[in-house]
């Protein structure tokens, strides 16, 4: 007879979870950061308020961010004048475009991803699906599960209003779906219109909610997640060694988010970049301990870009080359904070500057990294990843 034990076994996967594909997604509007501040007081009606312009305009200036990608037009805003009035209601709109824009913008990301990875969508047995844009049922998951013609028996986890940390979860959840279920491949889709939900019209009272809207644009990004890739047939890029969640004390406050009916109201408090560099290190230390590796320079850096005073307190903080967050830094430049969508654009900017560069792996010439995502809580997410030769 056969046993628990023994059926246990065969419904595992005998190695690590693997990344195995990687695609990205943008709108088409591409907005210049250096223009954005005209531009972004002009179609709310705010020219007059000048000194808060002027601040803003700073805002932008240290942001590091050359261009930005929306969803939003001045077409749309124009036809919904609501969204750009300080505090009306304009949930429902927002929601209109959310549900009907988050899965498609997904279906971009996906669509890349699966033609990466070469098989079949119907091998595809597990979706986990994050965003932050929206609330409806059935969800974007559902949506997406139509849009890409997966089958039926899919087993799909929807993931909402998780922010910035959201891309860590959703990988942290497909390592270990592919490792607890044998020939399992997991679609993680990452989609985000944080630009269109969070749009508000500039107030003297709101400072703080201002860091957002210099900081936040629209995304999705996806890959294949799975243990024991079959050879001469799959390209594995990175496996999934360790994954943790860790939820900092005292520090609620430092990012929140409320559904209002003018939108979602994001607050980014000035402590949050010394609340996580101040940490950091000991989640790093519990990680990295078992591969005996400590100096945080002799491994790669995949990091949520977040904003550039975070990286900035991180690098100090650990004593950082430059060059260690140099893929997040360029992908903050070029896109912006994406939310939940962010770290696999970083992962897929290092994979292919490491191919570029001839460097021998995905991870820069490195056997070893980290995946960094950090959001409201505060809550820190980290993989250990194993970088595979090329």
């Amino acid at each position: 007879m056969v046993t628990v034990d023994e059926i246990r076994r065969t419904q595992r996967a005998m190695g690590p979870a693997t990344v195995l594909a990687i695609g990205t997604a943008n709108p088409s509007n591409c907005y210049d950061q250096s223009i954005y501040p005209d531009y972004f007081f002009r179609v709310t009606g705010s020219e007059h308020k000048i000194e808060l312009k002027n601040k803003f305009k700073r805002m932008c200036d240290k942001s590091m961010i050359k261009k930005r990608y929306f969803y939003l037009t001045e077409e749309i805003l124009k036809k919904n004048p609501n969204i750009c009035e300080y505090n009306a209601p304009s949930f429902n709109i927002r929601q209109e475009i959310t549900i009907a824009e988050v899965p498609k913008l997904g279906k971009e990301a996906a669509e890349k991803a699966i033609n990466e990875w070469g098989q079949s969508k119907s091998k595809i047995t597990h979706l986990v699906f994050c965003t932050t844009s929206g609330v409806d049922l059935p969800g974007a998951d559902y949506q997406l599960t139509k849009f890409l013609g997966l089958e039926p028996s899919v087993k799909r986890f929807m993931m909402y209003q998780q922010g910035c940390y959201g891309g860590g979860t959703a990988l942290r959840l497909a390592k270990d779906l592919a490792e607890n279920n044998k020939v399992a491949r997991v679609l993680v889709v990452c989609s985000e219109l944080a630009n269109l939900v969070s749009f508000r019209n500039p107030n003297e009272t709101e400072l703080e909610v201002l860091v957002g809207q210099a900081l936040f644009s629209d995304g999705a990004s996806a890959a294949i997640i799975g243990s024991d890739p079959i050879m001469n047939v799959e390209k594995p890029l990175f496996e999934l060694v360790f994954a943790t969640q860790t939820l900092l004390p005292d520090s609620e406050y430092a990012i929140t988010a409320y559904l209002t009916e003018a939108g979602l109201k994001v607050q980014i408090h000035k402590d949050t970049p010394m609340l996580i560099s101040k940490n950091i290190e000991r989640i790093l230390v519990e990680a990295f301990q078992p591969l005996d590796i400590s100096d945080w320079n002799s491994i790669f850096w995949v990091s949520h870009p977040g904003g550039p005073a975070i990286l900035d307190q991180i690098e100090l903080k650990l004593g950082l080359k430059p060059e260690k967050l140099k893929a997040t830094r360029n992908v903050l430049s070029d896109y912006g904070n994406m939310v939940s969508a962010c770290v696999l654009f970083v992962l897929d900017e290092m994979r292919k500057s490491s191919i570029k560069a001839g460097l021998g792996t995905t991870g820069e010439g490195l056997e070893w990294g980290v995946l960094l995502g950090f959001g409201p809580g505060l809550t820190i997410e980290a993989l250990v990843l194993r970088s595979i030769s090329i």
